[in-house]
């Protein structure tokens, strides 16, 4: 349950400015004397306590009141301010078209009156809005365009906002390198300006990203920083995020009766507030805890007002019904109404599968496959199984990732807390000097001596700090490295280290290789879901151990196909050579296994195979669901061949029989020429070992 669940949307999306005292203000705005802009400011300041506090009536109040005053006016800034915050109180209340209307009415006024920092405004808060009610592809470049803006123009205040938000639209995404990126710069923004409930955002900010890349301690410190900075200026709305935050964490940890005791504090500020997103938002987080403790009875109370007091059509409505179904599903499940459970299971994957959201897909992915299974249905049992299987590889793929994306920013953050003491003693060592010019007394000089003594020590302190801190990222580093090559060809995984990312190359001569089971369907009837689970296991445990012996490439799984490649990343003379023996043994691998089973009473595979050689493009793909794969006309072919094959032997291609016609270890046997589905007529070999 994380960052979309978690998140209290548009919690003081808005920059937030000092705050002087709310009385003052008043009366400041409510002096006709003064002059118009003087008490325009007043009323700024007015908006943004109460929205600090998530005075949502009063933000709307207020806003509505600066909307005419300034028209009236001819104030154009502050009237294009107006119009953003009340679009911010009708998105918050749910109203998302008017909001968003308004939004890009502001944007656009803005722009008529040549004021950049009102357009920046509103359009990073115009595409946050449609990162969580439409699309990233048409949130990001608003955001993107909003940062530009206020980078253009210099303004650090505005520089963290678009970058606080730049983040948060990035971790919706998935990008996690990126949402590091803005995350780091919207705190070091942060922490430069005296704006204590910037500061209070960016510290949550950062207490996120340590908990994504699992850095143990950090996360903790954040949040509580982040807690006592809100509880300090009463920034209650933030107050609320970092407690709906810290309920995700507890659920996550299955302390399931803190998460609600937080959860119930959440839901009670909630209940005076007119914000029916986050209300949705904490009322789906308490079924899933309700829900995951057992406590079915409650969690059914919840559901029902639930269903009837919310739709997906709300912002972010799609996820929390994602969320809501998927209770309903284990509940169903659990009360062995197993029709219902997959029926709730499937609806929750549809939503959770257009939002990118993998461990809820994992969760729906093993409803469904537990209700199959109780139903008797091995066959649809076992395609959720495999699918839950693929989520979990894709997750252990974005794990190993994460953990080089760990050692970077724990690098980068470093290298800033260097930096920053770097600085501090060049200011000091400065103040000194000048100390020294100023003074001819020896108390003074022994003073600043001793001041410098404590500062260099300070400073070696940090230094050996640093270098110790060094060595462990470095066991990290060495451990991530590890990790990822469990996942990627060497060379792949060097250049994605290097440079972010791997550029897909040509190679002009690869083995592709191809095997299925035959009459899969019917031979996996005749068994249970368990036992059909265990023998995919089983053979192509098998099979990647073959592959691997003969310096092959895993390329993936396709249900109870499998695929390889010989002569990519890295081409190697025996290629061709080695993916044939690799087949052949597979065959072998397959035949005993069927023997072994049948003497058990237990039914056997057998399988087709085919290969074929010849150019194709290799490299990575997904953002969500990272793989290595492979492209080209020579893949189409090699799947013609297995399929085109027959059972126990390998079928292999004129073009790889040209490579080792004249191989000694080889027999071959010439086919009849066979017309080919898109290819026509083609001629075909079965190979086996020569004998002796």
């Amino acid at each position: 349950m994380r960052h979309i669940l978690s998140l209290l949307l548009l919690c003081s999306a808005l920059p937030l400015g000092a705050q002087q005292n709310l009385d003052s203000l008043k009366q400041v705005w409510g002096d006709s004397a003064l002059p118009a802009e003087e008490r325009l400011e007043a009323l700024d300041e007015i908006i943004v306590h109460g929205q600090i506090q998530s005075y949502l009536d009063s933000m709307m109040h207020y806003a509505e009141q600066m909307i005419r005053f300034s028209q009236g006016n001819q104030a154009h800034f502050y009237f294009a301010n107006g119009m953003l915050y009340k679009s911010f109180v009708l998105v918050s209340r749910g109203a998302i078209a008017e909001g968003k209307t308004l939004m890009d009415s502001s944007r656009r006024y803005s722009i008529n009156h040549q004021d950049p920092w009102t357009k920046a405004r509103a359009t990073s808060l115009l595409g946050l809005v449609y990162a969580f009610t439409d699309s990233i592809e048409k949130a990001l470049p608003l955001c993107l365009e909003a940062y530009e803006i206020m980078d253009s123009i210099a303004d650090n205040k505005g520089l963290y906002e678009t970058c606080i938000n730049l983040g948060r639209v990035y971790s919706i995404s998935g990008d996690i390198d990126n949402q590091i990126n803005f995350t780091r710069k919207a705190y070091n923004y942060a922490e430069a300006d005296d704006n204590l409930a910037n500061r209070a955002q960016a510290y949550h900010s950062m207490a996120d990203i340590f908990m994504l890349l699992e850095i143990e301690g950090q996360g903790d410190y954040y949040h509580e920083k982040a807690l006592a900075l809100s509880k300090k200026i009463g920034f209650i709305a933030e107050e609320m995020n970092i407690k709906g935050h810290l309920a995700s964490m507890a659920y996550t940890d299955k302390e399931y009766d803190k998460a609600l005791e937080l959860l119930k504090d959440v839901e009670q500020w909630m209940g005076i507030q007119n914000s029916e997103v986050n209300q949705m938002n904490v009322h789906a987080k308490i079924i899933r805890t309700l829900t995951e403790k057992g406590d079915f009875q409650k969690a059914q109370i919840e559901i029902d007002f639930f269903n009837s007091n919310y739709t997906q059509t709300m912002l972010g409505g799609r996820f929390f019904m994602g969320i809501v179904e998927l209770s309903e599903g284990i509940i169903a499940a659990a009360r062995n109404n197993h029709r219902e459970a997959v029926e709730k299971c499937k609806s929750a994957l549809a939503h959770f599968e257009r939002l990118g959201q993998f461990r809820q897909e994992q969760e729906a992915c093993e409803c469904i496959y537990t209700a199959y299974k109780a139903m008797g249905q091995s066959a649809l049992a076992l395609e959720y199984y495999e699918k839950n299987q693929e989520i979990e590889t894709s997750l252990e793929d974005k794990k190993h990732i994460k953990n080089v994306q760990k050692f970077e920013f724990q690098k980068q953050m470093m290298a800033d807390s260097l930096a920053k003491v770097e600085q501090d003693r060049a200011l000091e060592l400065a103040h000194q000097e000048d100390l020294r010019a100023q003074s001819r007394t020896k108390n003074i000089a022994l003073g600043a001596g001793a001041l410098f003594l404590l500062l260099a020590g300070g400073y070696y302190s940090r230094w050996r700090y640093v270098k110790n801190s060094q060595a462990t990222l470095q066991k990290e580093k060495d451990r991530s490295d590890n990790l990822l090559l469990n996942i990627l060809p060497e060379e792949i995984a060097e250049e994605l280290k290097a440079t972010g990312k791997a550029n897909a190359r040509d190679f002009d001569l690869v083995s592709i290789l191809f095997t299925d089971f035959e009459d899969f369907t019917e031979t996996s009837a005749k068994m249970d879901a368990n036992q059909l689970v265990d023998e995919i296991n089983y053979c192509f445990r098998g099979f990647d151990l073959i592959i691997e012996k003969y310096k092959i490439e895993k390329i993936k799984t396709i249900g109870d196909s499998y695929m390889a490649a010989g002569g990519l990343p890295v081409p190697f003379d025996d290629s061709v050579k080695n993916t044939v023996l690799a087949a052949l043994e597979l065959q072998d691998f397959i035949a005993d296994r069927k023997t072994e089973n049948l003497a058990n009473g237990r039914n056997g595979f057998e399988m087709r195979v085919g290969i074929h050689t010849g150019p194709v493009v290799a490299g990575i793909v997904g953002v969500k669901k990272f793989q290595y794969d492979i492209w080209g006309d020579t893949v189409n072919t090699a799947s013609r061949m297995e399929s085109n094959g027959s059972i126990n032997e390998v079928n292999i291609s004129e073009a790889t029989y040209n490579f080792i016609k004249a191989d000694a270890r080889f027999k071959f046997t010439k086919r009849e020429d066979i017309n080919v589905k898109g290819k026509g007529l083609m001629s075909m070999w079965f190979v086996s070992r020569a004998e002796g």
